[in-house]
């Protein structure tokens, strides 16, 4: 016993022990990385085969949205605007910003509207002249019949900017019924330590469903900052595509925010009051003039109901008197 433990306590035998130790750790910390499994390669090959079969799906969908012949038609289109020395319309800034703003982007969509504003005049002038000269509709005279022929004219040519007009307008205030909400939430997030493209994509994934308008410009926006140069263009991208005065505050308070380096949770927080607060004033607006849209209704069909259940009977004794 007393020499097993004059072994074991044998200095000799102690710095064997540990050199033998030191050296097993040293073999096993150079071969660890070469013995560990690979795990970001099978994440990365994931991600790859997830965004493809996206992108198919979004392909498929896409195509199956499309209406048999509608690229052949758009190509002819595109030829005749082009032999009428009209295709510098199809590519003008500002009407594709006009058609963006009401959800169309595109060439399809800026030529659909340039061959309807060519074609429409003449369809509408064509369709006066059958209803005033051919069929001598209410009877006018020749100068009054030529007076509706141009009148279709010019109401054809201004057609398409009207429904173009509508369909932004009906957009603008449906993404501006939901803008105070998103904004919060980027608020939220920002304020959680997000940086802003995150808290977008985030607000973009929340937002989806409820305000799917909304969800799609700001996820414009999001592609914009990641891809783009300069954060200013893509910024003021979004404003105009948006053309609403809160979209062209956050954009003012999100440029001041990065120029002169103020906190930006303040300047969203003194926002999101604001867009509540202007979100409440139309809302009182709108049921303040209640009574007053009311009122042709109610004298058009309430009273004359009114005047035969009160009169009616007196009517009828008067009658069979």
């Amino acid at each position: 016993m007393d020499e097993f433990a004059a072994f074991i306590f044998d200095p000799a035998h102690i710095i064997m022990a540990l050199g033998a130790v030191g050296m097993f750790l040293g073999v096993f910390a150079i071969a660890a990385p070469f013995m560990q499994k690979d795990q970001l390669s099978p994440r990365l090959k994931a991600v790859a085969e997830r965004r493809e079969e996206l992108r198919s799906n979004m392909q498929a969908k896409k195509s199956r949205a499309q209406r048999p012949g509608r690229k052949e038609t758009l190509n002819v289109v595109n030829k005749v605007l082009g032999r009428l020395n009209l295709k510098n319309q199809i590519d003008d800034r500002d009407l594709r910003m006009r058609l963006a703003q009401a959800g169309w982007r595109g060439q399809g969509p800026a030529t659909i509207f340039v061959a309807a504003r060519l074609v429409m005049p003449i369809a509408m002038a064509i369709v006066a002249a059958v209803l005033f000269f051919g069929l001598n509709l209410f009877k006018l005279s020749f100068a009054m019949q030529c007076a509706a022929v141009f009148g279709g004219l010019g109401l054809g040519y201004y057609l398409p900017n009207v429904v173009v007009k509508n369909a932004a307008t009906k957009r603008q205030e449906e993404m501006t019924l939901n803008f105070p909400d998103s904004l919060d939430l980027l608020l939220i997030c920002i304020e959680a330590g997000l940086s802003l493209e995150a808290a977008l994509t985030r607000v973009v994934r929340e937002t989806g469903e409820n305000a799917p308008q909304l969800a799609e410009e700001m996820g414009l926006l999001t592609a914009e900052l990641g891809f783009l140069g300069d954060r200013r263009q893509a910024l003021n991208n979004f404003a105009e595509r948006m053309g609403t005065q809160e979209a062209k505050g956050l954009v003012t308070s999100l440029i001041q925010s990065e120029t002169y380096g103020t906190p930006l949770t303040v300047a969203l927080r003194v926002l999101s009051d604001e867009n509540r607060a202007s979100r409440m004033s139309r809302a009182e607006q709108k049921a303040g003039s209640l009574p007053a849209m009311l009122t042709g209704p109610m004298i058009v069909f309430f009273l004359p109901v009114v005047f035969i259940v009160l009169l009616g009977p007196a009517v009828i004794q008067i009658v069979n008197s």
